[in-house]
């Protein structure tokens, strides 16, 4: 059989564009994703930062003398405009800037929150006020007080990073895209807080280059952690049981009485068994048979001469 010109080329060339094809590994890229953090980052940020909130919750607790509650309920990761835009027009806004970094945190605390919070401080009982109002010169410097509070929670928090947060003034929605540029990729911490019978959110805005720092460091801070600790030698465990209590008793098994001798036996009689003087008896240790003894004197005080182990303690036994 005499193949046709070229149908040998034509083959081979058939069958390595299918082992490309096969080798290649084409995906689909989404842009979007790119700069994600990954499950183990998101664990981390929100280990320390539910601590974060428990102690928040305590300061504040404290400062505002009422029952508080904070919460780490999501974290989410936007664009800075995507996050402009649905900023509530009425929420409480301050921009924390960062010694450590050219770049600012923004604290955001919800519009029914801060009515309750105002009226504790001034001595009320917490009650929000049905009238919706813009706050004044004289509400934002009272709340001034509480997001100080916060702030130092969040240097104590973050302490590894040696950093200092300098509080800014209150700014208004529209004012967010001076603190963040119009394409900067933030991290949104959303904390739920109950204060009495109010509830809202306080979110942290964070840069998405600011938590890569803070990851860093909170890596490098664990690794210097885990690599100073020295494992403590302590005894073994035969030196550990010498120190155990154990109950051990030298005992003749297996005697015969009479119940009529038992029952009249008063202090002072003899009570005579059968068993033989030179029979051995057992010393056991928690019910456990280990020798074979024999009763003798040592002195003044009774004792046992082991005589022999045994071989298989009954207390072993299946």
């Amino acid at each position: 059989m005499i193949a046709a010109p070229g149908a040998e080329k034509t083959a081979k060339a058939g069958k390595g564009s299918g082992q490309d094809a096969k080798a290649r590994n084409i995906q689909s890229c989404n842009f979007r994703s790119a700069g994600r953090l990954s499950n183990e980052n998101v664990r981390a940020l929100t280990t320390l930062h539910e601590k974060f909130a428990f102690n928040v919750a305590n300061s504040m607790g404290l400062f505002l003398g009422a029952n508080l509650r904070l919460k780490l309920a999501a974290l989410e990761q936007v664009v800075s405009t995507e996050y402009s835009g649905r900023a509530a027009i009425d929420s409480y806004l301050v921009p924390c800037s960062l010694s450590v970094m050219e770049t600012n945190i923004l604290l955001e605390m919800d519009h029914d929150l801060i009515f309750p919070i105002i009226d504790l401080l001034l001595g009320g009982a917490g009650t929000a006020s049905e009238e919706v109002r813009e706050l004044t010169e004289i509400d934002e410097e009272i709340l001034q007080s509480v997001t100080v509070v916060i702030v130092k929670e969040l240097e104590r928090s973050w302490q590894s990073l040696n950093l200092t947060l300098t509080q800014g003034r209150c700014i208004k929605p529209v004012a967010i895209q001076q603190v963040f540029t119009a394409t900067e990729k933030l991290v949104l911490l959303i904390f739920e807080m109950t204060l009495g019978t109010a509830n809202g959110c306080v979110t942290m805005v964070l840069p998405t280059s600011f938590v890569g720092f803070l990851l860093r460091h909170l890596v490098a801070a664990q690794s210097k952690k885990t690599s100073t600790l020295r494992p403590l030698h302590g005894p073994s465990l035969r030196e550990r049981i010498l120190d155990c209590d154990f109950v051990v008793s030298a005992d003749i098994p297996q005697m015969r009485v009479l119940v009529k001798d038992l029952v009249d036996l008063k202090p002072g009689m003899v009570l005579k068994m059968s068993g033989q003087v030179k029979r051995p008896g057992r010393l056991t240790v928690e019910g456990v048979d280990i020798f074979e003894a024999l009763p003798v004197r040592n002195g003044v005080r009774k004792a046992a001469q082991l005589t022999a182990r045994l071989q298989e303690p009954e207390g072993t036994k299946g």
